[in-house]
């Protein structure tokens, strides 16, 4: 890790060897969801354009750009058409429920092709936009970013039409075309990546599907495509995982928070075969090893416990390392087996932890953080633990 001097990190207590800001050392520059009394503690978290419960995605995208939010305990996604430049800003545009004041899974009625029982990971290329919506089983996808409130989805991946919830389409054997509370969403170089977290493993489509439930192409953490072992049946290892969560694509590596492992597994090209080994793993000191904090109840540079999101911003790697309560960052150039994080948000130190370091939640303080969103100098979390999403820029 790099040394700071006071001059960098003012106001705040110092170890000998500092990590570098993450993020700005003020805070978060604009806050959404974030309401409290006189005395900070949380008011009622009644439904509105401007309120969130347990927001487990985020995602920025388009020309705008736009910023969505899987608001997962309102069972719901938000939209602002711009990027909010104000605290609490109220958002344009909800899908999931007939309006800003209504929550309840499925709408309180039938699953259809504009409801949701826990969304939670959110993505898109800036043209087409994915919803996992974890406890409906499917994954959404509209082929154009949503214009009007309500908008159907166009294509339904898991079930084979948009009626269907059920686990594995209900049935006892899983296969390529189906899910399992699938938590997370990504779309890189083309491809489609789903987090089928119940059946734990990735699957992977070449192209972004045009049909109803279309089988995957590729399936990672198990060794065939009708297996759902926890860590494939043979221990942790090079091949299975367990409640992976997230994955993020930079330039041709793929990258799983698989957080049941407290780890996050690295593959440095995309493979070509159903479970296909990883070729390092961040977290842990081997491939073998998955004792959250490496067994310790403090964590430290390499230690992670729980991580389920990630991000690539500039030249690093960042993980929700959500049961800290942190973000950590590890440059890109140096990724390699058990690589040390050297950049931290959200705590005072990386041997810290702690929800709101053990205070009321501030500017720059995390709860249980589940996602992350990069975009230029700014980083989205959905800073669950808080019900808030937080606009962050870069440290300079």
């Amino acid at each position: 890790m790099m040394r700071l001097s006071l001059a960098r990190r003012p106001s705040r207590p110092l170890t000998i060897e500092s990590p570098e800001p993450l993020l700005a050392v003020g805070g978060a520059r604009v806050v959404l969801g974030d309401h409290v009394d006189g005395n900070g503690l949380p008011l009622p978290l009644r439904p509105a354009p401007d309120t969130m419960f347990g927001p487990r995605g985020v995602c920025i995208a388009g020309r705008a750009p736009a910023l969505f939010v899987a608001d997962t305990g309102h069972h719901r996604l938000m939209m602002w058409k711009n990027l909010p430049d104000q605290d609490n800003a109220p958002a344009d545009l909800v899908i999931g429920q007939t309006d800003f004041w209504r929550e309840g899974r499925n709408a309180r009625g039938a699953p259809g092709s504009a409801t949701f029982n826990m969304p939670t990971g959110v993505a898109s290329d800036g043209r087409v936009l994915v919803v996992a919506d974890a406890w409906n089983h499917r994954v959404l996808i509209w082929r154009e970013l949503p214009t009007i409130n309500n908008q159907p989805a166009d294509v339904v991946l898991g079930q084979a039409d948009f009626s269907g919830a059920l686990a594995n389409r209900g049935a006892d054997r899983l296969g390529p075309e189906t899910l399992n509370w699938c938590y997370g969403a990504t779309i890189a170089d083309g491809r489609l990546f789903v987090a089928d977290t119940g059946n734990r493993r990735v699957l992977v489509w070449n192209s972004l599907p045009r049909e109803n439930g279309q089988p995957a192409d590729l399936a990672l953490g198990q060794s065939d495509m009708i297996t759902r072992d926890d860590n494939a049946g043979i221990g942790a290892g090079a091949i299975g995982m367990r409640w992976p969560h997230s994955i993020v694509v930079d330039r041709g590596r793929i990258m799983v928070a698989d957080a049941g492992n407290n780890r996050v597994m690295v593959w440095s090209h995309m493979p070509n075969a159903d479970g296909a080994p990883c070729s390092f793993a961040l977290g842990q000191e081997d491939l073998f090893s998955i004792d959250h904090n490496r067994g310790q109840y403090n964590p430290n540079a390499k230690a992670l416990n729980m991580p389920y999101g990630l991000a690539v911003m500039g030249d690093r790697l960042i993980c929700a390392d959500t049961a800290n309560s942190r973000l950590v960052g590890r440059r890109l150039a140096a990724l390699g087996a058990d690589a040390a994080a050297d950049a931290l948000a959200g705590q005072d130190g990386l041997s810290i932890k702690g929800d709101n370091r053990w205070r009321r939640a501030t500017r720059d303080s995390l709860c249980w953080p589940f996602a992350i969103a990069a975009h230029g100098d700014l980083v989205a979390i959905a800073d669950t633990g808080n019900n808030r999403v937080m606009l962050w820029g870069a440290a300079l």
